[in-house]
């Protein structure tokens, strides 16, 4: 069986329970700050999905995020809600992406880096919440992102998720102030730190006051936490990799893709060198 790497274990971090059945624990590794990309599977079509997820794995992804499209991604800004939409057009739909992840997790194996979903609500009710929960456990999928589940709603999926070693990942904003202790003392996987508010995209300027907000965190859990939304420079990466244990990019990989269609595993690759490399200068430091 593929022995895929924890969630903790994409952060350095010792594992010290598996996620998921079908992870393996591996030798603990010294912290480091990890760098999580993220796409839209079947943008363009699932054959550069498949050639994207293992380009960003061998240029140093530690996690990889894969979204699975849906005609109403509330939480995204214009490119990944372009990204769906061109993902439903090509007729993606959920059964292809478990069975593209678990051909690359199970069947070859050639993926090894931790895989997590993040889609919204409906994609999981209408594909029966206990149903998907048990295939993401099948194909090796170790955690979930509903951005459209407010934390006191989790106990909808929460028995699922545990039921089947699925980590539910918790997200925290800048409004979740007098709601940071409560969640993070629940989060499993890692914490989800929003950058700022809104939909998704790239932002030249970023808030200052994350450090803060991170160090509010680790207060009341050991779990690592990653901030995303308008990370898209190296710059922007370096910097918080410094304040956090990793960094999420979605919206410039996505726009890449949009650009560059089937040929985008090479610029995308090129992308993801440069920002895990800025995290390891930050991680040096």
């Amino acid at each position: 069986m593929n022995k895929l790497s924890t969630i903790a274990e994409a952060f350095g971090m010792e594992s010290h329970e598996s996620t998921n059945t079908t992870a393996s624990a591996n030798t603990a590794k010294s912290p480091h700050k990890a760098f999580i990309p993220f796409i839209t599977c079947g943008d363009p079509d699932l054959a550069t999905t498949r050639a994207l997820i293992l380009k960003m794995q061998a240029e140093g992804a530690d996690l990889i995020e894969l979204g699975i499209p849906f005609s109403d991604p509330c939480a995204e800004g214009p490119v990944i809600q372009e990204a769906n939409i061109r993902a439903l057009a090509e007729g993606v739909c959920t059964d292809d992406i478990f069975a593209l992840v678990e051909d690359l997790t199970q069947v070859t194996p050639l993926v090894h880096v931790p895989l997590v979903f993040m889609t919204y609500a409906n994609v999981v009710f209408s594909y029966g919440a206990e149903r998907f929960m048990k295939r993401c456990q099948e194909v090796g999928i170790q955690g979930i992102i509903l951005p459209d589940v407010p934390f006191e709603e989790r106990e909808e999926f929460l028995p699922y998720c545990e039921k089947h070693g699925v980590a539910l990942i918790s997200l925290i904003a800048p409004t979740s102030k007098d709601r940071i202790e409560k969640i993070a003392r629940a989060a499993q996987g890692f914490v989800y730190l929003v950058s700022s508010m809104g939909t998704t995209g790239e932002r030249s300027e970023i808030r200052g006051d994350l450090a803060d907000m991170v160090h509010e965190i680790k207060r009341y859990t050991s779990i690592p936490c990653a901030i995303g939304f308008g990370i898209s420079t190296p710059d922007q990466a370096r910097k918080m990799a410094a304040i956090t244990d990793g960094v999420i990019v979605g919206s410039a990989i996505v726009k890449l893709v949009g650009k560059y269609g089937k040929d985008a595993p090479v610029e995308v690759g090129r992308f993801v060198k440069d920002m895990k490399t800025a995290c390891i200068t930050a991680d040096a430091k």
